[in-house]
Order: C-alpha cells, then sequence, then structure tokens
C-alpha cells in the first residue's frame, strides 16, 4: 500500500510538518503586508473611477431596493452626487444590467458596513478579497510543490502585481471573478489528494479480497469507487458563485471539470487499474458532471434571489406580458424563470454585439506582455494642487502588470507546457489551466471591445507558471545541498527585483501624486498615447 501510495501522491519530503510551519508563517507574513498596502489609503481617490460609475452605483442600488434601478430622470451629474455624499439617486425603473449579482452583493456588503457616502466602502470588499487571494495562492502553491520557499513566493508575487494590487483598490467586478475561481481551484485540489488517498486505501483492500469472489469484475477492471466527493461539491459552488459575478466563469467551469476527471484518469493508471479510462468516465467522470453541472447552475440561479423576490427588477414581469401558447412546453415553465430566460437572452446579445471604440480597449493578444494596460484614473494637478509642490503633477491608477510576473510568465508557459505534455507534471498542467480557462476563451472575441483588466481574473495562474519555473531553478528535492542553496539564492534575487519593480511603480498604481519628472522615468514608454 505504500508503494501505492508513493504512486498516487508523490512521496512527502522527510520535514513536511517543519516546511509547512514555515510555509504558513511566510504566507501570513506576506499576506499582512500584503493587506497593509491594499488598505492604506484605500478611499483614494474619493470619488468614482472608471466603471466604478457603473458598480458601485449598482451595488447600492441593490442594497436598497434588491434590484439594479435606472438614475432618476433629469438627475444631472448623479456621480457628484454619489461622491459627495447623497448616494440614493435611484429612480423607479429598472435598469437593463448585463452582469450578473454576485460582485455587486460583494460591493454592497463593504457599502452596508461602512456607508455608501465613504469611497473606503466602495473598495473594502475588493480590498478583502484581494488580501484574501494572497492567502490563498500561497496555500495553492503548498499543495502543488509542498516546498515553503515556492508557497511564499508565490503569496509575495501576487502581492506586488501591480495589476493585481489595482484592481484590489477600486470597486470592478474582476477581482472578484478571480476570487472564486482560486477558492474553487483550491478546493479541486484537496478533492485530488482526498481522491487519491481513498483510491489507495481502496485498492488496497480489494486487492487483499482478490480471488475470494467477493470482488465484482468492475471492480478489478476499473478499481474501487471513491465515494462522495465534498470538495468537489464545494467547487461547484463556488464555480456558481463565479458565473454568477460574470458569465466569463463559465470558462473556469469546463475548464476545471475536465481537470479534475483529468486528474482521477491519472490517478486509475498510476494504481494499476486495466481499463483506467473506462473506469475513470464510468466511476469519476459521470459523476463529476452530476456534481458540478447542476451544482454551479442551482448556485447561480440562486444569485438571483434579489431579482425574483421583488417584481421591479429588468424583465421581472415580462412572462407575464408575454404569456406561453396554451400546450406549448414553454407554459409549463414558471414565469419568473421565463422571465429570468428572456433577461438572458437580452444580456447575452448586449455581449456578442458590444463593438464601441475605446482608448483602453486591447487585444487578448497583447495582455500577458502587457502591452495596452488600462487607465483607471488620471489627474495632472498643478502647483497647489492636491498637494502638487511643483508646476506639474501627475496622479494615476493604471493596471501595469509587474514584468516579473507577466512576462516572466510569458516566456514561462512555453517551458511549463513541455514540463506537462512532454514531462508529464500534473502540477504544470495546473499552473496552465487558469490561463487556459481564463485568458484563451477571450480570442474568440476578436471583433467585440474587451479590455486588458478582465486579465486579472487568470494572474493566479500566471504566478503559478512562475513558480514552477523557479522550482526548476531551485532544483528538484534529490538534488545536493549545494546545488538547492544556489537555487534557493536564485530564487530570492528574482522575488527581490519583482519587489523592487512593484515599490518603483506603486505611485502610479495607487494616486500617489507625484511630479510629472518622476512619473516620466517610470512611463517613458508609449502605452497611454
Amino acid at each position: 500500500m505504500e508503494s501505492l501510495r508513493a504512486r498516487l501522491l508523490g512521496a512527502p519530503p522527510a520535514d513536511l510538518a517543519r516546511a509547512n510551519r514555515i510555509a504558513w508563517i511566510g504566507i501570513l507574513v506576506v499576506t499582512l503586508l500584503g493587506g497593509a498596502i491594499r488598505f492604506w489609503r484605500l478611499g483614494t481617490p474619493g470619488r468614482l473611477v472608471f466603471d466604478e460609475t457603473y458598480y458601485v452605483k449598482q451595488a447600492w442600488s441593490m442594497a436598497l431596493h434588491g434590484v439594479e434601478m435606472k438614475v432618476r430622470a433629469g438627475l444631472e451629474e448623479p456621480d457628484a452626487l454619489f461622491t459627495a455624499g447623497t448616494p440614493d439617486v435611484f429612480g423607479t425603473s429598472p435598469d437593463l444590467v448585463v452582469h450578473p449579482p454576485v460582485g455587486k452583493w460583494m460591493i454592497a456588503a463593504g457599502q452596508l458596513l461602512f456607508g455608501p457616502e465613504h469611497s473606503f466602502s466602495w473598495r473594502v470588499s475588493s480590498a478583502v478579497i484581494g488580501t484574501l487571494s494572497i492567502l490563498l495562492l500561497g496555500r495553492v502553491a503548498w499543495l502543488l510543490w509542498k516546498n515553503a520557499l515556492l508557497a511564499i513566493s508565490a503569496s509575495l508575487l501576487l502581492a506586488v502585481d501591480g495589476h493585481h494590487f489595482a484592481q484590489s483598490r477600486i470597486g470592478l467586478l474582476d477581482i472578484f471573478v478571480m476570487w472564486w475561481a482560486l477558492l474553487a481551484f483550491l478546493f479541486l485540489l484537496l478533492d485530488r489528494e482526498q481522491g487519491r488517498r481513498r483510491l489507495a486505501e481502496r485498492w488496497d483492500r480489494a486487492t487483499a479480497r482478490d480471488g475470494t469472489g467477493k470482488i465484482s469484475a468492475a471492480r478489478r477492471r476499473w478499481g474501487p469507487g471513491l465515494g462522495f466527493r465534498w470538495w468537489r461539491l464545494a467547487a461547484a459552488v463556488s464555480l456558481g458563485l463565479c458565473i454568477g459575478t460574470k458569465w466569463s466563469g463559465l470558462y473556469f467551469l469546463a475548464a476545471f471539470g475536465l481537470l479534475t476527471v483529468w486528474w482521477d484518469m491519472g490517478a486509475r493508471r498510476a494504481a494499476g487499474a486495466p481499463n483506467w479510462f473506462v473506469g475513470t468516465v464510468v466511476r469519476d467522470g459521470i459523476p463529476a458532471f452530476l456534481t458540478m453541472v447542476p451544482t454551479a447552475v442551482v448556485t447561480y440561479v440562486a444569485t438571483w434571489a434579489g431579482w425574483f423576490a421583488t417584481q421591479g427588477g429588468w424583465k421581472r414581469q415580462w412572462a407575464v406580458d408575454n404569456p406561453a401558447a396554451a400546450g406549448n412546453l414553454a407554459d409549463l415553465v414558471p414565469d419568473p424563470v421565463r422571465s429570468l430566460w428572456a433577461y438572458h437572452v437580452e444580456m447575452m446579445t448586449f455581449h456578442v454585439g458590444l463593438q464601441n471604440e475605446h482608448k483602453w480597449s486591447s487585444n487578448p493578444w497583447s495582455w500577458t506582455v502587457q502591452w495596452r494596460p488600462t487607465l483607471f484614473y488620471a489627474q495632472w494637478p498643478s502647483q497647489g494642487e492636491q498637494g502638487c509642490q511643483v508646476d506639474n503633477c501627475v496622479d494615476y491608477i493604471a493596471s501595469l502588470g509587474n514584468i516579473f510576473i507577466w512576462w516572466g510568465a510569458t516566456i514561462g508557459m512555453l517551458i511549463v507546457a513541455f514540463l506537462w505534455l512532454l514531462g508529464r507534471d500534473w502540477r504544470a498542467g495546473a499552473a496552465l489551466s487558469g490561463i487556459i480557462a481564463g485568458w484563451l476563451p477571450w480570442f474568440l472575441y476578436q471583433t467585440r471591445t474587451i479590455y486588458s483588466f478582465y486579465a486579472v481574473a487568470f494572474v493566479p495562474w500566471l504566478v503559478l507558471v512562475v513558480v514552477a519555473c523557479l522550482g526548476l531553478a531551485l532544483g528538484s528535492a534529490n538534488a545536493s545541498r549545494e546545488r538547492r542553496r544556489w537555487g534557493a539564492v536564485a530564487v530570492v534575487i528574482y522575488l527581490a527585483l519583482a519587489l523592487a519593480w512593484f515599490v518603483w511603480f506603486y505611485p502610479v498604481h495607487a494616486a500617489v501624486v507625484i511630479p510629472r519628472q518622476q512619473w516620466d522615468l517610470r512611463l517613458w514608454f508609449d502605452f497611454w498615447n
């Protein structure tokens, strides 16, 4: 059994408990520091920036009315009123909103706690999630590599990424897409470990009884069943909430659903099941589908509870005004569900047909090299304005990613793909899975208006790609002590360079007023014209 367990789970490091303690301490320290810089001056700027004009106001409308309502007709400068402490700017007509409600409910939680008139409240949920994701990614990296330095590296790299940092400090939705996808990924890693542990135990019991007539032929060919997978269920709920934030979460459900079954297939093959492919389909694939897809769908529909509970949401009464023909199958569907379906058809039409000129739109080909980062906020104060003490200053928030993550991952993806496809390293495939789910689908929308800030959804997996490459630099557990020591030095130097990059660009991520000359030193390239 020990041999089978080693094949399925890998041989644990000799000092696993000590390494785990070091990893926890390091990850927690990095999380606290990463959280501190995210919460520092969180209310600056004290006005709605970029798409906060939609999501922050919509979130407060949901807190007041349960659904998104239109701004009162004839109301001039609603953003200025909202910012000045008069947040109830809504009329009595429902608003056509094209994103599901979860992310806006998360923003609303901060508004309810701290008061919608304070800009801190608009962003506190993003800051909390951004901070917790640092902790979460460190634990994900631990489950992948069981190495304290690599786990701490993952947390640190996410903490110092400008793209992730900027979106942890404004009230947009994509940081929440990232959170629910990353949480689901953690649950699936826990499910992988639990499933392989169960397989080792049950395979051993089955082998002991083999030849007694007590085992079915299917069990001998396919391997034993693994029971109900609670971590997989938790992942499905998380993915339903991801989809309930933005529909792009559907791609994470598809990619992660296939990934978790792929892991099961590898386990049955490693265990020696004669017919491991069919066994995986029957014992793992079908149950995985029946667990994850219906659960995610039910969770997603439940996120519309506010819309169901009220009568004034967009298209809430559509089915009443458009009754199904008698005898039609649609007549069997409850009116609220028919109305929600009609609403979703309209949402889909909007998303597919979205084509307009926007200065900060970008093609997904350019995202990982940060060719066109998104400018969220810019002011050009003169001397005496906003604390400017020279002739001209700049006040900026830009989602410029840390090149030691984004450029490193762009190169590293080729290395990691090689490790996965030819080296059969499951951790490499895991690192690529979030990029496949979060980035590749956007290539299908070459004519749609899209933005690079969507890429925050797969930043954790870019970090994992870099960490996988840092693992190669560190050396395997069987390498000599000297080789590992110099490898650790290389990893620490890389982390120090990433940290230095972040410190240098901090002012242009966090709306710190700096002289124009200092701004020119940082943003000398021509991304912004």
